[in-house]
């Protein structure tokens, strides 16, 4: 890896301390203040906007606080797990804060606001996407990749091409899923914005296309979130799994009996939490989104059926999503033990399992087997690359400051492994293999893009049918 930087001039030294000014908010604060703005252009009541924005805010902060106090309860256990068999893992999974830390720090960042915003502006001008990206937030995915261009480069042109690219990529995704979010979750016209999220919907495509081919296994359907009759199906209530999983996790860690119970019911409020949070942002979000198309399809008639992409907090109340993550997690923290040359026990980024999967989760409507199983060579991924990422995380975290106290090698176990972005990062440095495998991620776009015409073709046609 090089260590080329870009250098700052004095405007865009004005400029990145305008932005840290900004970001300074916490996202569950930020966010609902930009929600507002948008809600007041697009003339929503004023107490309609207030009532709205208060729900979201208190719904993205009951998200945060809940996935705060769960890393509190399962780190000590994973701590303890590896005491007990002796394990010392290299690298530290400290989550996605240093990563942002080193995109904020980088004159990339601040540029990539108001290029991420005109590229957005000008697709939807011509027509070219329907998704209007709100979520500046989570704009640091993009420039994350454009950040590690220009350093392994040298170059900040390409290190904004690789950002735009990237953009580009999530806006489609955002566009494509929109259908799927609102059959499974009933909010018309949104999605998932962060591409650690969206990025991995051309490989749910694939799989969910695999396990329709195959006898048998295109039967299995266990879906949490999924009514049988009057029948209460107890492993589809995520309580009784957070029980589960906090059962084995305590009995792996050696934990005594009021340790074991305590980490169990801790994970199961953790369970029942999550999903009243989220319902709170769909309750905040529908009003403002509903307002927002009606504004643009007034003023740009051609421009129907707006996408608005938000975070994942809008789709944490469907079953299925939480099931997912917490299943996974246990599999990651095994897999972890076992993979040869693998240097990362997951930690931080561990909760996050339940966001990175929770639009594949509905991509499969619901069915948290198919979920799993496409799950488990994801974490492969995860692992691998954040283990072999992990010094050059922690060399442009330490020029930051943004090294934990007494820490070694640091990384992020799922963003900071994410496939897609590590592909494109391979690839601008002229790795063959990384640019024969991004152009089977592209054959894997078409599939997706094959599989958004289908589901819109057939939505035409099913309106049509109910015409008189």
């Amino acid at each position: 890896m090089l260590a080329a930087r870009a250098v700052y001039s004095p405007n865009m030294d004005a400029l990145k301390s305008a932005i840290d000014t900004f970001f300074s908010f916490p996202a569950y604060v930020m966010l609902p203040i930009i929600i507002f703005l948008i809600a007041l252009i697009v003339r929503m009541k004023l107490k309609e906007a207030v009532i709205a924005t208060i729900r979201l805010a208190a719904g993205f902060a009951g998200v945060f606080i809940a996935f705060d106090f769960f890393v509190s309860q399962i780190a000590p256990a994973v701590q303890s797990l590896m005491e007990i068999r002796g394990i010392d893992f290299p690298v530290l999974d400290v989550g996605w804060p240093p990563l942002a830390a080193i995109t904020w720090s980088n004159p990339i960042a601040p540029l990539s606001i108001p290029l991420v915003i005109g590229l957005n502006m000008v697709l939807l001008a011509f027509g070219l996407t329907r998704t209007l990206y709100i979520d500046i937030w989570n704009y640091w995915h993009f420039a994350l990749l454009g950040v590690l261009v220009n350093v392994v480069t040298g170059s900040l042109w390409l290190g904004i091409l690789a950002t735009l690219i990237l953009a580009v990529y999530a806006f489609k995704m955002v566009e494509w899923t929109a259908h799927d979010v609102q059959r499974e979750v009933g909010i018309p016209g949104v999605s998932a914005s962060p591409v650690s999220v969206n990025g991995i919907i051309p490989y749910t495509v694939l799989w969910d296309r695999i396990f329709d081919a195959i006898p048998g296994i295109r039967r299995i359907d266990y879906n949490p979130g999924k009514k049988k009759g009057n029948r209460t199906d107890l492993l589809g209530e995520p309580m009784v799994i957070g029980i589960l999983i906090g059962l084995v996790l305590g009995i792996a860690a050696g934990y005594n009996l009021k340790q074991l119970l305590t980490l169990a019911v801790n994970i199961a409020a953790v369970m029942f939490l999550l999903p009243k949070s989220a319902a709170l942002i769909g309750e905040g979000m529908t009003p403002v989104t509903q307002h927002l198309r009606t504004a643009v399809e007034k003023r740009f008639p051609s421009r129907s059926n707006l996408v608005v992409a938000l975070d994942t907090g809008i789709l944490m109340h469907h079953r299925s999503v939480t099931v997912t993550g917490l299943l996974l997690m246990p599999i990651a923290i095994g897999l972890s033990l076992i993979l040869p040359g693998n240097k990362v026990l997951p930690l931080g980024d561990l909760p996050n399992l339940i966001s990175v999967m929770s639009l594949s989760v509905l991509l499969f409507r619901g069915n948290v087997f198919r979920a799993v199983i496409s799950g488990i060579p994801l974490l492969v991924g995860y692992l691998y690359i954040s283990s072999s990422l992990a010094p050059f995380y922690t060399d442009l975290a330490d020029e930051v400051g943004a090294v934990p106290e007494g820490a070694g090698l640091i990384t992020a176990f799922t963003d900071g492994g994410h496939h897609v972005r590590y592909l494109l990062l391979e690839a601008f440095q002229g790795r063959w293999w990384a640019i024969v495998a991004c152009v089977a991620v592209l054959g894997l776009v078409v599939l997706t893009w094959q599989r958004y015409r289908t589901m819109t073709q057939a939505q035409v046609e099913e309106t049509d049918a109910d015409l008189p």
